[in-house]
């Protein structure tokens, strides 16, 4: 099958001078970029990559990031981006759980990381520096072999309730049928500029970096400070005439709608695309005037390759429900109910996904995979559904999106899971029962509230968030710890989470800064 960097090698034989990326440090060609993946796949498949071979890449954000990742695709192997940034002991977690047998980074990170990933890592820096411009002739070797659609493509991570991360195994067909789905239905083209905006080590990251290179488009990178400052993000936009957002949350969306001159930090952008999280809250607040362009509201898990439906957002929307649309190309949604019937139209099921982008399942969890991947009583012999614990009901424009089934709630545009944070503070020696709840604040936003017991009267909220971060990254930190002498329970035994709640102590508060876009 055909990869998107088969595209990418297409578009630098036919136009070897057009900008594919502009970067801090500068600007690299398609026959520039095509070239670097080029050194980088042949380095890793001396080292070993092939169909399978899980490889982590831990390299800084910039266009290392954009060469790194599609060099393991080039190679044939499967991809574990990962966020340098996060805490050592995670990112170790992580590659743990992914099952990475290679590990691509650079000089400066290799050390540091300490990643537990068997043989000498592969220095993308020392590469270059050993073989400068050496592209084996005209930089586009032969791959290893056809590529397999079913082959792995990349693993993912999402939140478990387990307390550990869980690795959501994703096949080359799901990847190129959503990346081409954009690229077709989104309009993008060799004019499109994208500024990556989502973070390194999230599955939203490889739709913000590889669309618009799979279109002959250019993509911006910029340094993460640039983004999280108005000024500075909307000085990006308009010095490199910014056309396209693929990956904002609401809650970023809300922080530029919030500045004085929110208009003009979009002025030319003509087509923004919104995940992770509910859009209600902004388009209430009537942010929708704030984008002048199209807007997208797009909603899908991890384990369905990111995305599954989307809503085109007309200028003068309906704030009442939570619209997330139709199904995107390839993919089925159903409602059904607790016996895996169809319910009727107008009332409320449970989402269950189908189609090209339904993952394998969890690295290494049978039982949780079974539990979570179930067979299509509705399709044909052999078809799986995703089981999502989202609940839905179908309304003229789509599905109209109600809330979930089980206690995992969307932070940033990040599906957490309460029990994983728990599990990180059970782990601090005086720490002896933790339970974690959700809230939202006045604008909508959600948020996280420790209610923790133990002897810690001389350990401060901030001792507690230094315990959690060697571990947990910045999505998953409480707001608020609650100090309690014992934590309520219900009459069979277990932490009673809606006394905790109706305490008020998970309530709403005041609105704080998001940290910024994910």
């Amino acid at each position: 099958m055909r990869t998107f960097v088969d595209d990418i090698r297409a578009h630098a034989a036919r136009h070897p001078g057009r900008v594919a990326v502009t970067a801090p440090d500068g600007e690299l060609t398609y026959a520039e970029l095509s070239a670097r993946i080029e050194r980088v796949a042949r380095e890793l498949r001396a080292r070993g990559a092939a169909a399978e071979t899980v490889c982590a890449v831990a390299v800084g954000p910039g266009v290392d990031a954009v060469v790194a990742v599609a060099a393991v695709v080039r190679s044939g192997a499967a991809f574990l981006s990962l966020d340098a940034g996060q805490p050592p002991l995670r990112l170790a977690a992580l590659a743990r759980s992914g099952g990475a047998q290679l590990l691509l980074t650079t000089s400066d990170l290799a050390g540091r990381l300490d990643l537990p990933v068997p043989g000498e890592p592969v220095l993308l820096d020392r590469l270059e520096e050993e073989r400068p411009g050496a592209d084996g002739g005209d930089g586009h070797s032969s791959p290893p072999g056809p590529f397999d659609p079913e082959a792995l493509a990349y693993v993912s991570h999402t939140s478990g309730s387990t307390g550990e991360p869980s690795a959501v195994l994703v096949g080359h067909r799901g990847l190129d049928s959503y990346l081409r789905f954009v690229v077709r239905d989104y309009g993008l083209g060799p004019g499109t500029v994208a500024l990556q905006v989502a973070p390194q080590g999230y599955d939203a990251s490889i739709r913000d970096t590889f669309a618009p290179l799979l279109a002959g488009g250019r993509l911006v990178v910029v340094p993460r400070s640039a983004l999280l400052r108005p000024d500075e993000f909307g000085a990006t936009v308009r010095a490199h005439r910014v056309t396209a957002l693929l990956s904002v949350t609401p809650s970023f969306l809300s922080f530029l709608a919030g500045q004085p001159d929110a208009v003009k930090l979009l002025e030319g952008v003509r087509l923004v695309v919104s995940s992770g999280e509910s859009l209600r809250p902004f388009l209430a607040a009537g942010g929708r005037s704030l984008i002048r362009g199209a807007l997208v509201n797009q909603y899908g898990p991890t384990e369905c390759t990111m995305t599954s439906t989307r809503y085109a957002v007309p200028a003068l929307p309906d704030t009442a429900d939570d619209i997330v649309g139709t199904p995107i190309d390839g993919v089925t949604v159903r409602l059904l109910d607790e016996n895996l019937r169809p319910v009727a139209d107008g009332t409320t099921g449970e989402v269950f996904i189908g189609g090209a982008g339904v993952a394998r399942g969890y690295q290494g969890q049978p039982a949780r995979t079974a539990e979570r991947f179930v067979p299509d009583p509705l399709g044909p012999a052999g078809a799986r559904l995703y089981r999502t614990g989202d609940l839905a009901r179908r309304g003229p424009h789509g599905l109209v999106y109600l809330g979930r089934t089980d206690r995992q709630v969307k932070i940033r545009g990040y599906r957490v899971d309460p029990a994983e944070v728990e599990g990180a503070l059970l782990a601090h020696p005086r720490v002896t029962g933790a339970v974690v709840t959700s809230g939202s604040d006045d604008r909508g936003r959600v948020f996280l509230t420790a209610h923790v017991t133990g002897e810690l009267a001389a350990t401060t909220d901030a001792a507690l968030r230094t315990h959690l971060s060697a571990t947990l990254p910045p999505h998953l930190m409480p707001r608020r710890f609650v100090r309690l002498e014992t934590l309520p329970v219900t009459r069979s035994g277990k932490a009673d989470r809606r006394a905790l709640a109706d305490t008020g102590t998970a309530g709403s508060v005041p609105a704080v800064p998001t940290g910024g876009p994910r």
